[in-house]
């Protein structure tokens, strides 16, 4: 009996021991295979609260049984790929009917064999609540950096006004009644230049891929750059560092009129920081243009933000705001200097005085682990409080497609050399 015992111990150490050299390599694998992926931020666009102009533009007036085809370049790629998408602003619930994702093809056409449906916890039909934000589950749809994709959302229920992105400056194809997210090319009844509740896109990328994210106003939202042609200097920088081979997602947090302490368009840039900077996936890097809308905008004769002047010291203030808030998450943060605005409708001389302490600020205030000169890359050497006239759009604000070509080079060149240079590293938090 004794022996039988044995036998019977020795026989299970051994069926122990052989399992384990046939589990532990499979578990191994799938924790490499984890740790070697994650989650990063490709393109993003801010939320805004629809503007209440008694349904002028279709977010006021909202959707009802109508398909919203959205096209949308991405910085870096990936072979899974998921959508959030935002009813922040929605006063009441938003149905999800049926919504796709695929390559873009010209105007409002898919590329044939990549449409994928996209699902919410399983389910193809999701309701958000007011407030909410969601997240698809995963796709396998390959995408190549710099890939336009379209994404069809579907709505089958009067959705109340639309949580939106105003300045999208990219067309978007609405139907007339009915679900045509399938289809390869979508007849649309009307036609605008911003996005509806699309708010993120993400890919499963590699454990040293990582994401910036540009705060900033219409000078990052892309104001008067070309139609269609992915010209805002975020756009510039996601084409430089994928030509340079840099594993970096760019999300454009810009929102045109945006203020660093005052609602305007869009929440001011301190009370959406955790949103738009913190809860995006895989960030490493923030870049901030923020301020000449604070300059501005009170110094306007008879404008109704006469009373929301503020000094250089509480944009200072705000500035240091965001760079220690993010320091604390153990982002590294780039301060970018003040474009010139002389001329423009709401330059003044105390305005123009103003800008030049905060950029003096930005440059010597040590705050920032870096400084993207965008000032210095924009302004004419002739008449240094102007842009370069190549450069203007001709509001004398907001650069055209050169400026910001310029500008989109510039945030590369910084990026580029910190990370050849070995400082690219995370605070600690």
């Amino acid at each position: 009996m004794k022996m039988r015992i044995e036998k019977a111990r020795e026989y299970a150490l051994t069926a122990a021991l052989l399992l384990a050299l046939f589990v532990m390599p499979r578990t191994a694998r799938a924790q490499t295979h984890a740790a070697a992926e994650h989650w990063v931020g490709t393109w993003a666009a801010s939320p805004q609260m629809p503007t209440g102009e008694n349904g002028l533009n279709p977010a006021d007036a909202g959707f009802e049984n109508q398909t919203v085809r959205m096209i949308a370049r991405v910085s870096i790629g990936g072979k899974e790929v998921r959508v959030r998408l935002s009813n922040e602003y929605g006063s009441t619930p938003v149905t999800i009917g049926d919504a796709h994702i695929a390559r873009a093809g010209k105007g409002a056409e898919i590329m044939a064999g990549t449409d994928r449906q996209l699902t919410f916890s399983g389910e193809k039909m999701f309701v958000i609540p007011p407030g909410a934000e969601v997240m698809s589950d995963p796709v396998n749809l390959g995408i190549k950096p710099l890939t336009s994709v379209v994404v069809s959302v579907f709505v089958p229920n009067a959705t109340g006004p639309a949580t939106w992105h105003s300045l999208a400056r990219q067309t978007t194809y609405i139907s007339g009644a009915g679900d045509f997210t399938a289809n390869s090319n979508m007849a649309a009844s009307k036609t605008t230049h911003s996005w509806y509740w699309l708010s993120g896109i993400e890919v499963l990328a590699s454990a040293r891929t990582a994401a910036v994210v540009t705060l900033g106003d219409s000078i990052t939202d892309g104001a008067a750059s070309t139609l269609d042609a992915n010209h805002r200097w975020p756009d510039v920088l996601a084409e430089t560092l994928a030509k340079n081979g840099a594993a970096l997602g760019v999300l454009n947090e810009g929102i045109s009129g945006n203020r660093l302490l005052h609602d305007v368009a869009g929440m001011n840039a301190l009370a959406r920081f955790d949103a738009d900077v913190l809860s995006q996936d895989g960030v490493k890097y923030l870049m901030v243009l923020e301020g000449i809308n604070d300059i501005g905008w009170p110094r306007m004769t008879g404008g109704k933000y006469a009373g929301d002047k503020v000094s250089t010291e509480e944009i200072i203030a705000a500035l240091q705001q965001i760079a220690d808030r993010a320091h604390a998450h153990g982002i590294l943060v780039y301060g970018g200097t003040l474009t010139p605005f002389e001329g423009a409708f709401y330059e003044t001389p105390d305005g123009e005085a103003e800008r030049e302490d905060v950029n003096k600020w930005i440059r010597e205030g040590g705050a920032f682990d870096g400084v993207i000169d965008f000032d210095e890359v924009t302004r004419d050497p002739k008449q240094p409080k102007r842009l370069v006239p190549a450069d203007d759009s001709g509001d004398h604000l907001h650069p055209g497609d050169a400026g910001y070509d310029a500008m989109g080079r510039a945030a590369a060149k910084v990026l580029l050399h910190e990370a050849q240079s070995g400082k690219a590293r995370s605070r600690p938090r």
